[in-house]
């Protein structure tokens, strides 16, 4: 599905929640992108400042300080450079699992991430989030970060809305 150049992913409704699933075809090879989703350095240049500890059990912490919002989780699954997963909640919250995995394309990578939500969720919304990072992250794989491209998620929540029944 696309609106003009807005392509995203698909979103479907489970019994308990939400599974939203983003992929990209990025022009990088695993190895580099790998760096983007683990190093704190980089995690800095598309998401925000944090530290993934790259153990299973380790300590993921990222800090959004401009809206106040702290994720302080641990790693659920890892296999480097193709899988890492953690949850995208803190303290008490329900779970939110991420799935990150990368596989070749060529001279390229295949980014495939997987969002559970529980119900209740604004999962449009949580999608479009993503759907922004992820052009945040293509852009600093350039060489180029570039700030949260509101417009996109404003035009990517609309068309995630178009998956939930009304």
């Amino acid at each position: 599905m696309d609106d003009g150049d807005i392509q995203v992913g698909r979103l479907r409704r489970l019994d308990d929640g939400f599974e939203g699933r983003i992929e990209r075809l990025v022009e990088h090879d695993r190895d580099a992108v790998w760096r983007m989703l683990t190093e704190p350095q980089a995690l800095a240049q598309w998401l925000a400042p944090g530290i993934i500890e790259l153990r299973p059990g380790g300590t993921v912490h990222i800090d959004f300080a401009d809206s106040g919002t702290t994720i302080d989780s641990t790693v659920l699954a890892l296999d480097p450079p193709q899988l890492l997963e953690y949850s995208w909640s803190s303290g008490n919250e329900p779970q939110r699992p991420m799935r990150w995995e990368l596989q070749p394309a060529g001279s390229g990578t295949r980014l495939i991430l997987t969002l559970r939500l529980p119900a209740g969720e604004d999962a449009a919304k949580a999608c479009a989030g993503f759907e922004a990072h992820l052009e945040m992250l293509l852009a600093a794989l350039e060489g180029v970060p570039i700030r949260f491209p509101f417009d996109h998620f404003l035009k990517s929540r609309q068309l995630y809305q178009n998956f939930l029944p009304k």
